[in-house]
């Protein structure tokens, strides 16, 4: 037991034996610490308004200074400043015992501990304002001290571990998650205002799908059945428009059993839409107003800065097929490849790798987008048309033979939004996932096995439908200015700790 926490630990015993601590039950405080600064702006220097406040939150500094101490309060809002004089604090016991005393608020409350005091406002002659506290009252003491005020969790690692002290001590990380909750709120309240339906589907799942990714595995022991975690929600919303909802979508938690980056994490947060009598068109349109509406709302602009780069979110954004992208990158005109070899050949030539893995022109296609341009995507552009085999859930193309109606929207050099016009032929969606189902036989882990439900269910019929799901992760990452993917998720999967074995 370290010394520090042994000593926090008799301090709470004290505490205790006096009948004012160590953990209460509640406290009611008037104000946010926020809402008091803005209210007593106009407070000049060495001034005192007699207006009784209470204010609660956690003791980040402590000063003391003789007969004064300086503490400084944080609430979720913001900071405010105590002034704790002792010979009001004296006399205020005298009256009330299980109010303590100047000595003991000094002796036993540590910063990090979590106080709440009443008294009316005083500006300093430094222009803090202050609570000039009349009552304190201890409603947490903390028994582990707090990172160095200076130097924060230099530790990024332990940032994402205890996340709860990166909370304490950055500012930043605190907007960064009130800002994500506000994007999805803003999202919902988008959808819901043009007649879009939320509906929860399944967690659990007895056939993984709607989406290429090799899923996590479960058992149900009552059931005696093997169960995945879901990969997408695109399957079971699409069940709901066959029965007959119009307009649905679902914001929810994927799983995908994958590795670890900046940009992936293996549990995160999608929102999918879909919209009966719509196609792709009409879902990049529906993608550059929910997008520039959530950006103004949150950044109050539709341009802001990402890492050092200005990213202009406003309408319309660049579209361009992805064979175009891929030609102009390299000089290379995929469209003109008479079969694999002679796409390999040309792809080598330009300095590009080639996957023994990708089995057809249209995955080299893919392979030389993903190489040559991907990265250099850095304002929103959609990319559209992608080749057919690497798409089983979309339409083929009205006009381009070997392409499906499909884009991703790719911002900063990161898919953000993927979306289709979406296969409703029952008899050409089995066949594609047929065509996954061997992938998969064949040890390809992230293909797709037959959902013989959701084919019985397209037999029944479903209307022409555009469906888009929308990062919404990589979104935050945007409108946050976060370089990591685990900056924005509160609590990201990591490694175990090492820990040393003690002698």
């Amino acid at each position: 037991m370290s010394e520090l926490r042994e000593t926090r630990l008799e301090k709470a015993k004290a505490l205790r034996e006096l009948g004012i601590g160590p953990y209460a039950l509640r406290f009611e405080p008037s104000h946010r610490t926020a809402i008091l600064q803005a209210d007593h702006a106009d407070l000049a220097k060495g001034e005192d308004r007699l207006v009784t406040v209470s204010v609660a939150g956690r003791v980040m500094t402590r000063r003391v200074m003789g007969k004064l101490a300086f503490f400084t309060l944080a609430d979720e809002t913001g900071t405010i400043q105590l002034f704790l004089e002792k010979a009001t604090l004296n006399a205020v016991a005298v009256e009330e015992p299980a109010s303590g005393d100047f000595d003991q608020l000094i002796s036993l409350v540590d910063s990090g501990d979590w106080i709440g005091v009443t008294g009316t406002l005083r500006r300093t002659d430094r222009g803090e304002l202050s609570v000039k506290v009349q009552q304190w009252k201890i409603l947490s003491k903390a028994l582990q001290p707090l990172p160095d005020k200076w130097h924060g969790l230099a530790d990024v690692e332990k940032r994402y571990r205890q996340r709860y002290l990166d909370l304490i001590v950055s500012p930043h990380s605190r907007e960064t998650f009130r800002r994500r909750a506000l994007m999805v709120s803003a999202i919902r309240r988008w959808l819901d205002d043009r007649d879009f339906l939320e509906i929860e589907t399944p967690v659990l799942q007895a056939e993984a799908g709607g989406a290429e990714a090799r899923p996590f595995i479960t058992h149900h022991n009552t059931l005696d059945l093997p169960l995945y975690l879901r990969i997408a929600t695109e399957l079971h919303l699409k069940r709901l428009v066959v029965g007959g909802f119009e307009r649905v979508y679902e914001l929810g938690r994927i799983f995908r059993n994958e590795g670890t980056s900046t940009r992936h994490n293996p549990e995160f947060t999608t929102v999918e839409v879909y919209q009966a009598y719509a196609d792709y068109i009409d879902m990049m349109d529906l993608t550059e107003q929910l997008v520039a509406s959530v950006c103004t709302q949150i950044c109050g602009s539709t341009r802001i800065i990402y890492q050092g780069s200005e990213i202009d979110l406003t309408p319309p954004w660049r579209r361009a097929t992805m064979h175009e992208l891929v030609q102009e990158a390299t000089g290379l005109n995929f469209i003109s490849f008479a079969d694999r070899s002679a796409a390999a050949s040309a792809m080598l030539q330009a300095g590009l790798e080639v996957s023994p893995k990708a089995d057809s022109v249209g995955r080299l296609l893919n392979e030389a987008f993903e190489q040559a341009v991907e990265d250099s995507l850095i304002q929103p552009t959609f990319v559209l048309d992608y080749p057919l085999e690497i798409s089983p859930l979309a339409r083929q193309h009205r006009s381009k033979p070997g392409l499906v109606e499909r884009f991703e929207l790719f911002i900063v050099g990161r898919e953000t939004a993927n979306a289709f016009s979406e296969l409703i032929d029952p008899l050409d969606q089995r066949q594609r996932l047929e065509a996954q189902q061997l992938r998969r036989q064949a040890g390809d882990l992230e293909a797709n096995g037959v959902d013989e439900d959701f084919l019985q269910a397209l037999e029944v019929g479903m209307p022409p439908t555009g469906g888009l799901g929308i990062g919404i992760d990589r979104l935050v990452m945007l409108l946050t200015d976060s370089p990591s993917i685990r900056d924005v998720i509160a609590f990201p999967l990591l490694r175990p700790e090492l820990r040393t074995q003690s002698s």
